[in-house]
């Protein structure tokens, strides 16, 4: 039998159906929802599959029977009453970049104009939500069935005008009415679903000093968000029973995709891309692993389709060390939305895919806790990797990137101090001078952390031993490196050797007598560092075996 056709770029499930594509069976999520309730919201980064899902609750709804043949949704088990039908009314802003609010308008009018054209009705006067008041009701009377209402990219339009907080807030607002106005015809209304890449709330509401609010007793702010007007849908994003809705499990990779896994080893392919996890069951992006199999190549396919460039910018404002987020424990307010008036590095990382949840926690007193962490191979190299290239000033200059990593891997110490001190040489002059994240505390432990991370080198920052902390562990399959660092002038560390320090405190003693693959103790190297913020380069370098 041959195997079925990967679908690459493919979203339309009647698509994926009739042309002979693999399909992982996602229905038993959506009969489940339709069972348990009627408005959801669902946030997922880009690229994990929420197109098809809307596409394919489009077309359950519709009655497309033939197209779910062999599916769970086509079993008595699923309950889906195939003898009734629904109009869906779909909302998509996935296509072209709305500016400015007159954009969203005209886009939000023509939707509406084309809904009244296919059920022959009226385009009344008012508000985009007005307007959507008045539809609905006409379109049940019309065809005697209540109505779907499914919303992809539901906050591209804000996440579009970002840079512009004034422009961002009044794209909220236009939502906002929008969504709010199936609140009101909730008699008229089958399922709703919305689905986008953040949450975003709304402006917030604050007490004067010394005053408590009567809207929140406790004294807390309150917010109000894009969603307030619509009855509050029952968000399922950190739901651990749909942390599987959108990208692929293990399982399903390894049964759906098996003629295309065979060859691989599934170990890689699990450290390279899998590890998403919004509380339950991890995933692989579904993109990753279609780029994989078709083009037979371990490569940041994901990260490769959007460089985080906003990201970026709010990052460098607020500058720290990468490996910092990954150990990371927040509240759910951290995780859970932000305010256009007040960005979160922690927040846009999380919901854009860049960091995900290792480790959820919740009890009574303390609410829910969330340990942070990269997903994956794939997204710790890439970012840290761009996380480089802005704190250094230098881009599209590998060779010396790929020196330390020769150096590293030939066990040659003295190729990796010359190959190091090159790197920080080649850091132009004027970006010190012009740019403040150079300034920052950490700066030189984040240099030299993103430079090993992103080669792709096990790097265990601030890596804890009963003795104490070492600042930098790098293993490699060839050995095992020590690094301590110390910045001179600074404090009265500076002028200490950091090769005694990682002796006197016996931070090695960790990693003696670790095997290799070959079976064989892992050689350990220590090697000491002090920076000269003056000289920009490495002041001292001492060095030693264990």
């Amino acid at each position: 039998m041959p195997r079925l056709k990967l679908p690459v770029g493919i979203q339309s499930f009647a698509s994926l159906r009739e042309g002979g594509y693999t399909y992982v069976d996602k229905t038993p999520f959506i009969a489940n929802l339709v069972n348990s309730g009627k408005v959801y919201f669902l946030s997922r980064p880009r690229r994990f599959g929420k197109s098809l899902l809307i596409d394919t609750m489009a077309c359950a709804f519709s009655g497309r029977r033939e197209l779910f043949k062999g599916l769970y949704l086509d079993t008595p088990e699923s309950e889906w009453d195939w003898s009734k039908t629904n109009p869906v009314l779909r909302v998509d802003f996935a296509g072209g970049t709305m500016t400015t609010p007159q954009n969203l308008r005209d886009r939000i009018g023509r939707i509406i104009a084309g809904w009244c054209t296919e059920y022959s009705l009226p385009v009344s006067a008012g508000t985009p939500g007005e307007q959507l008041c008045t539809l609905i009701p006409l379109i049940t009377k019309a065809t005697g069935s209540t109505v779907v209402v499914l919303v992809d990219e539901y906050d591209k339009p804000i996440l579009d005008t970002l840079e512009d907080p004034e422009t961002a807030k009044a794209m909220r607002d236009i939502l906002k009415d929008f969504y709010s106005a199936l609140k009101p015809i909730d008699e008229h209304l089958r399922f709703v679903f919305l689905a986008g890449v953040s949450k975003f709330g709304a402006d917030t509401l604050s007490c004067p000093p010394g005053m408590v609010s009567a809207l929140s007793p406790s004294g807390r702010q309150s917010k109000t968000g894009i969603f307030s007007g619509l009855n509050n849908p029952n968000d399922i994003t950190i739901d651990r029973r749909y942390s599987a809705l959108c990208g692929y499990t293990q399982i399903e990779l390894e049964t759906v995709f098996a003629a295309y896994l065979a060859g691989y080893n599934v170990e890689e392919v699990r450290e390279w891309y899998n590890g998403y996890s919004w509380t339950g069951e991890a995933v692989y992006n579904p993109f990753d692993i279609l780029l994989l199999f078709d083009k037979g190549q371990f490569r940041p396919h994901w990260f490769e389709t959007g460089t985080p460039t906003f990201l970026v910018k709010l990052w460098k404002d607020t500058p720290r060390n990468p490996a910092e987020y990954d150990g990371m424990i927040v509240g759910e307010e951290i995780i859970g939305s932000f305010e256009i008036e007040k960005l979160s590095p922690i927040t846009l990382l999380f919901q854009s895919g860049y960091l995900t949840i290792k480790k959820h926690t919740n009890d009574a007193v303390r609410g829910s806790r969330f340990t942070l962490g990269f997903p994956n191979h794939e997204v710790l190299f890439a970012l840290t990797g761009l996380f480089r290239d802005e704190v250094t000033g230098l881009r599209d200059q590998p060779q010396y990137g790929d020196r330390v990593y020769d150096a590293i891997l030939s066990d040659n110490p003295v190729a990796l101090r010359a190959a190091i001190t090159a790197f920080l040489a080649s850091i132009p002059h004027d970006w010190h001078r012009k740019n403040n994240i150079a300034r920052f505390e950490g700066y030189w432990s984040t240099v030299i952390y993103t430079l090993f991370a992103g080669l792709g080198c096990d790097v265990i920052p601030e890596d804890t031993t009963n003795h104490g902390r070492i600042d930098m562990t790098v293993k490699t399959k060839q050995g095992i490196w020590i690094f301590e660092f110390k910045v001179k002038g600074h404090g009265t560390g500076g002028c200490a050797s950091p090769l005694a320090q990682l002796r006197e405190c016996g931070y090695s003693q960790k990693y003696f007598g670790t095997p290799g693959s070959d079976g064989k103790v892992l050689p350990v190297r220590e090697i000491g560092i002090v920076f000269d913020p003056v000289s920009r380069n490495i002041e001292r370098w001492e060095e030693g075996n264990v």
